[in-house]
């Protein structure tokens, strides 16, 4: 652990922290070095990823990935199948992390829909909101980390074994990336962009700053 952040990611207890981005922003790297890292500093971690989480929320994600179904899932029936993952994960897993004051990391959230199946997909922001305070029962991230990335810089880093979502269009993740900037911009309280071109350290120590400034008060 790096001594800049022993001295205060004691303070991340009890705190819900979203990782989210394009497909290839190395978000999902910096999620496990954090974890590793908020580990061995004694903190009592609670890590899920979206879709999934759960025994039902895994059997969902394997449908919503999976590349056979390219043509077959209709946005509105896509979109209602990560909420429902996404309620099945906020009642067996984040409400009883949050009572027992549990740092929180997830592997995107409510932000992916907005940006995947909104900004890409051409549902509305307040439909999926709509839909999204019912599946969350007021459980809602204390801060949306963004990792944005260029799309040659985020092809370069993608599994070649792409699953659903990864195949789309290219004009499709310009859209999803727009997303995401865009709901940072309306929400600049809760969300941070970070600047995921740069190598993984730098990346990494990017991060843990902004997480200082803003969670902290060391």
């Amino acid at each position: 652990m790096s001594s800049d952040a022993s001295t205060w990611i004691h303070q991340l207890a009890g705190r819900f922290i979203v990782f989210d981005g394009p497909d290839g922003s190395g978000k999902s790297t910096q999620f496990r070095r954090l974890v590793r890292l908020a580990t061995d500093a004694g903190l009592e971690v609670c890590e899920v990823r979206e879709p999934g989480g759960t025994y039902v929320g895994e059997q969902i994600r394997k449908v919503l990935l999976d590349p056979d179904h390219q043509e077959e899932v209709d946005v509105r029936c896509e979109m209602l199948l990560f909420m429902a993952s996404r309620a099945q994960l906020v009642q067996q897993k984040l409400r009883p992390a949050i009572a027992a004051g549990k740092l929180i990391l997830a592997d995107r959230f409510i932000s992916s829909t907005l940006a995947y199946q909104g900004s890409a997909g051409g549902l509305s922001t307040d439909d999926i909101l709509s839909v999204g305070r019912f599946a969350l029962n007021d459980v809602w991230p204390d801060l949306f980390i963004i990792f944005d990335v260029d799309e040659k810089t985020a092809a370069g880093r993608l599994n070649p074994l792409l699953d659903r979502i990864e195949l789309k269009s290219a004009e499709f993740h310009r859209k999803v990336r727009q997303g995401y900037l865009d709901q940072a911009k309306a929400d600049p309280k809760g969300y941070a962009v970070i600047d995921a071109r740069p190598d993984e350290n730098t990346v990494h120590n990017q991060m843990l700053e902004t997480i200082r400034q803003r969670l902290t008060k060391g």
